[in-house]
């Protein structure tokens, strides 16, 4: 906490800002999720046979139980790929 007693940002004290959400689109939403520790080990085991965290597993299995029953929005935009993004080539 600062001498006022408001919390400090850790980033901000380092001199690093957090980065702003990408141009033309929302920042996405983070969510606290509490499970079963076997179900997310399960999970865990599952994401990384596919290659992918927990967080994007679960995103995943989410976007296709919305889409199954019909309650995926038309604007949702799509999962962003994965891997580092790429830079675009100087002219």
């Amino acid at each position: 906490m600062s001498p006022a007693g408001e919390p400090q940002d850790p980033q901000a004290a380092e001199g690093r800002e957090r980065p702003a959400a990408r141009a033309g689109r929302q920042a996405r939403k983070q969510v606290l999720l509490r499970l079963d520790p076997q179900v997310y080990d399960a999970l865990a085991r599952w994401a990384g046979e596919e290659l992918r965290s927990a967080n994007a597993q679960i995103e995943f299995l989410l976007r296709r139980a919305l889409s199954e029953a019909g309650r995926l929005p038309g604007g949702a935009a799509p999962i962003p790929p994965r891997g580092r993004p790429r830079v675009p080539p100087e002219t």
